[in-house]
């Protein structure tokens, strides 16, 4: 398992992040993000879904659980999960979601994950201690810590994460 450790100063910089994210990734890769509330899970799909140039404003699937998002060109779609209400892994899998041919991104996925796949980048996004959410929350900066999990990355794919920020 390799990892990196990122602070990423405001919402531009997370949305770069996300699109450099998306460069590292193919069909079949999962992404998990953990964080608060308002930590910057969505504008960095946001990044994500643009640089695989998707359909669709990529917005929190909060209510819809899960969206998919088809790509307007020869790439992968991107699948956006919200994994918040959901009790288990097997509840995930009821949704059968093309995982095979998508990139899928899902927030709050952290304890089902590994029931989906054996291999998946995780990023933790932690806010300053003492930040309280508000409306510029995102302009604070951001702790991010990318970690490979199983073997499809390589330590230098993620040392590579910061020159995008």
């Amino acid at each position: 398992m390799s990892e990196v450790q990122l602070t990423v100063a405001d919402s531009a910089a997370m949305h770069r992040l996300g699109a450099a994210l998306a460069q590292l990734c193919e069909a079949g890769d999962v992404v998990v993000l953990t964080g608060e509330l308002g930590a910057g899970k969505t504008t960095l799909t946001r990044g994500f879904g643009e640089a695989l140039d998707v359909r669709g404003t990529v917005a929190s699937p909060t209510f819809v659980i899960a969206r998919t998002h088809p790509a307007l060109g020869d790439g992968p779609a991107l699948i956006h999960v919200d994994a918040y209400r959901l009790s288990s892994a097997l509840e995930l899998d009821d949704l059968d979601l093309d995982l095979d041919t998508s990139i899928t991104v899902i927030e709050w996925g952290a304890e089902m994950v590994s029931a989906l796949t054996d291999s998946w980048l995780e990023v933790l996004i932690e806010r300053p201690t003492g930040t309280p959410a508000a409306a510029d929350e995102l302009e604070q900066p951001r702790l991010v810590t990318v970690r490979a999990v199983g073997g499809r990355w390589q330590p230098a794919q993620l040392a590579g994460l910061s020159a995008a920020l």
